[in-house]
């Protein structure tokens, strides 16, 4: 759980309510509301390795499952490795719509999928970031390499400032980005992340809550 001072004063997480009904396949599966209707597409960023945990892949693959079970199309690397990989064949073998984008310099490097719904193919690493980002209406940050970590943070530095106003959820999987938000928490402690530019972000450690996260930001976006 994030320090408590840093919730409090700069908003950089809201801890999750185990009361609340985040059950995928709970009763309220079937109430779509306006903002769940909005969020359309998610870009999702993790590694193109499977990690030393299997609950990274496991989360990868639950949350792949239900993002095609609610339509909602995914935005991701573009590989065929790796956690990515698993994520992408969960959603098209559940029947999802996925868009992987991928510079050319690496589609021999890590491959691609033959049966995505779209794959754009770009220059460079920055064409392939702006157009992941221009495509999504939320952002998810899985387990993953230094890659994905500055994709994470670039996003959080745009929201930060004002560039944008897309929920961004991090997926704390058996701990993974817990030394990553125990920097955020020390960032504000020491005075670099403060209220007049605060750091917004939702925080879980359970695949099943990333996606009612993500329509709860949209809703909390719109109503702002």
């Amino acid at each position: 759980m994030l320090h408590s001072k840093i919730c409090r004063k700069f908003a950089v997480a809201t801890p999750v309510d185990p009361s609340r009904d985040t059950n995928l396949d709970g009763p309220h599966a079937q109430m779509p509301t306006q903002a769940m209707i909005e969020m359309k597409t998610v870009c999702v960023y993790c590694g193109s390795h499977d990690g030393a945990n299997p609950a990274y892949v496991e989360g990868a693959r639950i949350l792949g499952q239900a993002m095609a079970r609610e339509g909602i199309t995914l935005v991701y690397g573009g590989a065929r490795i790796g956690v990515m990989g698993v994520l992408a064949r969960a959603v098209l073998d559940h029947g999802g719509k996925v868009v992987g984008v991928i510079p050319k310099f690496l589609t021999d490097l890590e491959g691609t999928y033959s049966d995505v719904t779209e794959l754009v193919v770009t220059h460079d690493m920055h064409d392939r970031k702006r157009q992941m980002f221009e495509r999504a209406d939320g952002f998810v940050a899985l387990p993953g390499g230094i890659g994905t970590l500055e994709e994470l943070v670039e996003m959080m530095t745009w929201l930060q400032l004002g560039q944008h106003r897309k929920p961004i959820v991090v997926a704390n999987l058996a701990n993974f980005w817990q030394p990553f938000v125990d920097l955020i928490a020390h960032m504000g402690d020491e005075g670099f992340i403060t209220d007049r530019l605060p750091i917004s972000f939702e925080v879980t450690d359970r695949a099943e809550e990333i996606l009612p996260l993500l329509r709860n930001g949209v809703r909390m976006r719109d109503i702002a």
